[in-house]
């Protein structure tokens, strides 16, 4: 059996994220949730301190870190995996010193380029995500020759300048951006071709949850979006990703746990 799909956790301590947005603001519920996550299953739990959805104005470093900092000292010492979900320097180099062992960054190195000497330096994991603009601009007509070669053009020159920097490649995941800059036919045609991506050699992250993707093929509200979702992480998992970002962790881990079990049967 290969090694199973990772299942990301998403917390964000922000006011304005599209589906948790001012849930966990405060460090103590951030911290409740943190330790529900890890009851449920999930095997890395993403902390971000600012959101990134369409339209979403960004905010300083320094809001940034007030916002994030509180919940890392809360969690130092669990027992799974941290990674921070920022494009900042300054704020990654913090929040690695308070154990955190992944960076996911939605800029590829592209909005804060000091970034990748700070990972460099960790020697830390790190998440290489492809957005077509920023999350103020990437939903305004996105246009590719075609979505997926054009990404993998996008991955291959990004994953040089981060080698080129110091990066160590086998510490890169890749993630195609699901959302960020593309239409709902260029994300589904994502899905359908994901197994394109294993082309670098790279896990391959998918981060689909509840998106709006899904409430366009569905009609369906954001509150509305779980059993889409659920189609969404059981074929990223048939299509062997290595790993899915998700909200609702105890759904998507019995998910993925009952793909992985029609895919290659039950342990024991």
């Amino acid at each position: 059996m290969r090694n199973r799909t990772l299942v990301m956790g998403v917390l964000n301590v922000t006011p304005d994220s599209f589906f948790d947005g001012g849930l966990y603001l405060s460090p103590d519920k951030a911290y409740l949730r943190a330790m529900q996550m890890i009851e449920e299953g999930c095997d890395v739990i993403d902390i971000g301190g600012e959101s990134s959805r369409p339209g979403a104005v960004p905010i300083g470093a320094d809001e940034e870190k007030r916002r994030i900092l509180p919940v890392l000292e809360a969690l130092q010492g669990i027992s799974i995996s941290l990674s921070v979900d920022t494009y900042r320097a300054e704020t990654a180099r913090i929040a690695l010193k308070y154990g955190v062992s992944m960076v996911n960054d939605i800029s590829a190195f592209r909005l804060d380029p000091d970034l990748v000497e700070v990972v460099a330096e960790a020697g830390c994991q790190y998440v290489l995500m492809h957005m077509q603009g920023t999350p103020q601009t990437m939903q305004i007509n996105p246009r590719y020759e075609d979505v997926v070669s054009d990404i993998c053009y996008f991955f291959e020159e990004r994953l040089k300048f981060a080698t080129e920097h110091g990066v160590k490649e086998e510490k890169v995941w890749l993630d195609p951006g699901f959302g960020f800059g593309k239409t709902v036919e260029q994300n589904l045609t994502l899905l359908r071709r994901i197994k394109e991506f294993f082309q670098f050699g790279r896990p391959v992250l998918v981060g689909t949850s509840n998106k709006s993707t899904i409430g366009a093929v569905l009609n369906l509200p954001v509150e509305e979006r779980l059993e889409g979702t659920s189609a969404t992480v059981a074929w990223a998992v048939f299509q062997g990703v290595h790993g899915v970002r998700v909200h609702n962790v105890k759904e998507m881990v019995r998910v993925v746990r009952m793909s992985e079990a029609i895919m290659y049967g039950v342990k024991g």
